[in-house]
């Protein structure tokens, strides 16, 4: 694996703990709507998970292609340009559904 691939993982992996971390405690969709604090730093790391994504190369997402890379770097153009517009209960779902099962795939590339 490309060194750059090996950072760009790397920072994807520490994003989505992120992500994990500043929700653990909150219950509803509602509930993360309306906390602010968590609510804006989780919406940074979904733009850093974006970032990343793109940054990694074109050969990498063509081998591990099971992972949805165009579907996260588009939900990170959402986020950092339809911010007032974002839908909280599909963020949730995301978090709730998605993050956890893309932690586990950087993982196993990590390995």
């Amino acid at each position: 694996m490309l060194t750059k691939d090996q950072h760009c993982l790397e920072s994807i992996l520490e994003a989505t703990d992120r992500i994990i971390e500043y929700t653990s405690g909150i219950k509803s969709a509602d509930d993360f709507n309306n906390d602010y604090r968590n609510f804006d730093a989780t919406m940074m790391n979904f733009v850093v998970i974006g970032e990343m994504v793109d940054k990694l190369s074109n050969e990498f997402k063509i081998k591990h292609s099971k992972i949805e890379w165009t579907k996260i770097k588009g939900f990170r153009n959402i986020v950092a340009h339809d911010y007032f517009g974002i839908d909280a209960e599909e963020v949730w779902q995301i978090i709730k559904n998605k993050i956890p099962a893309l932690k586990s795939d950087i993982i196993s590339l990590l390995d």
